[in-house]
């Protein structure tokens, strides 16, 4: 499945890494940036789960919330978080569910691993609706995080 500009976000409850439940519809009325990530503690993802920690005020100011999605447990992702001091939801979709229904999961990774959420963004506006999509196929790639901001800040 593939998602485009205008559809309809699926909408999804996922554990946090403090194991509580988040949904996508608990932030209706705000606009929401969806990074899908393969693995925590690999380069690329630590690169750009910590820039855009750095930049989470730019994300505040624009009425945004971020969640961060990999397939890791809860367990990983809640000692990634705490060791990288990330400062936003990372969310466990150890069922590859969500990762599958946004078209982010990679059904052949590296090392013979199987089912690993794709590297992408989605930026979801106020109403649920997709306004950007990056989902890339090399895993060594880093996302547009710049272009992402930029819907958000068009959406504003």
């Amino acid at each position: 499945m593939t998602l485009n500009i205008g559809d309809n976000a699926p909408n999804f409850t996922l554990r946090a890494s403090d194991k509580s439940e988040v949904s996508l519809s608990d932030f209706k009325g705000k606009n929401v940036v969806i990074l899908f990530f393969p693995a925590a503690f690999t380069g690329v993802c630590t690169e750009e789960l910590c820039s855009t920690r750095d930049s989470i005020a730019d994300y505040s100011g624009m009425n945004a919330e971020v969640l961060a999605i990999s397939v890791d447990s809860v367990f990983t992702l809640e000692k990634f978080k705490a060791e990288q001091k990330l400062n936003f939801n990372l969310l466990s979709d150890f069922n590859k569910q969500v990762s599958r229904s946004y078209g982010s999961l990679y059904e052949n990774w590296i090392l013979d691993m199987k089912g690993v959420s794709k590297r992408s963004v989605f930026v979801i506006d106020q109403n649920g609706k997709v306004a950007y999509t990056e989902v890339l196929e090399n895993a060594g790639d880093m996302p547009n995080l710049q272009a992402a901001k930029d819907a958000v800040a068009a959406l504003n």
